[in-house]
């Protein structure tokens, strides 16, 4: 799962996964003291550890009262794992990389670490430019796993974010947002094994615009409860999206245990499906193995969730599907304006006839608004 958290206090990039990052936006204050790591002995090789150097660079920038770029020029810089702590005396630090930072090989290191690189106790941070390799598959053995890798995080734009994993690769999130708050994703372009984007334990006040995502499993709100006493997700939009050849589209997915926890206020709007298994899916059945699946009923209440204008293909029949839990019903689910065609390529070779799309309700209520297809269940 690769993450980027950031907030006031803290930023993480995480290297648990191959990914490659590319940050398109232009720096906005000429006026900045500039550090040059070259100029604090990073060797530009891609083999040699330059963290001493880049901490060099990272002091000289934090102890100023003015406002500081660390600069980061066009070659390739091998950073063992690194934190840049903070308080610092200015809150204008930029870090402006025009070329590649290259994550050590975790097989051959001598101590292991759950983080790459890490800003903690900074306010007023910007990363700008430039190219992040994880060289995660290293670790995929360790995402086997399971490492809970919890964080904080608020007030966080991502944009122009381009995340690249192989469609294969294990468990491989392209951004994971939890216990957050006021997070903007725009205009990204995620491709990975896994979510595109998944939506953890106390997120609350997220927008998400203008993203494309595929391959992956879709843009995904769980899969929650992992403890009885679970952060809640509340206020998440997720707008003009498009998915292609993914898993899901748009789902909510829980385990069938206790929960006090809770997903309200969430919108789904103006999205395109292409050829995606199940486009439209709230899952409280979740359970990805065949075997050990819980058997009580998920304790997470759902309501307050509208899907307003999703268009496209779906690869299976059921387009829509609401699987909700028995003993809390999804309350107050909107469904408008939806035009979901089943499409069987393997049929159309065969000239066979096409079938209609399907949808499926289980303990859901809710409205349905405007023109539906396939006809709602809702």
């Amino acid at each position: 799962m690769a993450e980027i958290i950031h907030n006031s206090n803290y930023i993480l990039l995480s290297a648990t996964i191959f990914f490659t990052i590319f940050f398109l936006a232009l720096l906005t204050n000429a006026n900045a003291m500039i550090h040059n790591v070259a100029s604090f002995g990073a060797k530009a090789d891609g083999n040699t550890d330059a963290s001493p150097a880049f901490l060099k660079a990272w002091i000289a920038a934090c102890s100023s009262s003015k406002p500081s770029m660390i600069y980061v020029p066009l070659k390739k810089y091998l950073i063992g794992p690194t934190e840049f702590l903070g308080p610092c005396k200015n809150s204008n630090i930029t870090f402006r990389i025009d070329g590649m930072l290259i994550a050590p090989d975790y097989k051959k290191m001598k101590f292991s670490a759950q983080h790459w690189i890490t800003f903690n106790y900074v306010n007023g941070m910007s990363i700008i430019g430039g190219f992040l390799d994880g060289r995660g598959s290293s670790l995929y053995a360790c995402k086997l796993a399971k490492k809970d890798c919890p964080a904080g995080s608020t007030d966080v734009v991502l944009e122009g974010v381009q995340i690249r994993a192989p469609d294969e690769s294990l468990n491989t999130d392209g951004i994971h947002i939890q216990k957050a708050s006021n997070v903007r994703v725009y205009d990204c372009g995620i491709k990975t094994g896994d979510d595109c984007i998944s939506i953890g334990a106390g997120t609350r006040d997220l927008l998400i615009q203008r993203v494309a995502c595929g391959p992956g499993h879709g843009i995904s709100i769980g899969s929650l409860r992992h403890q009885l006493e679970e952060e809640g997700v509340q206020n998440v939009t997720v707008r003009s999206v498009v998915f292609t050849g993914t898993q899901s589209g748009m789902r909510i997915k829980f385990w069938a245990r206790p929960s006090k926890g809770f997903v309200k206020g969430v919108v789904f709007k103006n999205a395109v499906m292409n050829n995606v298994l199940f486009p439209i899916v709230i899952d409280q059945n979740y359970c990805p193995g065949i075997e050990g699946c819980p058997t009580s009923n998920s304790g997470i209440q759902i309501s307050q969730v509208t899907y307003s204008n999703i268009k496209g293909t779906s690869a299976t029949e059921v387009a829509m599907k609401f699987d909700c839990s028995k003993s809390h019903p999804c309350k107050d689910i909107h469904v408008e304006d939806i035009k979901l065609v089943y499409r069987q390529e393997h049929q159309e070779k065969e000239g066979k006839p096409q079938q209609p799309a399907t949808s499926f309700c289980r303990n859901v209520h809710g409205i349905t608004r405007g023109s539906v297809f396939p006809p709602s269940c809702v």
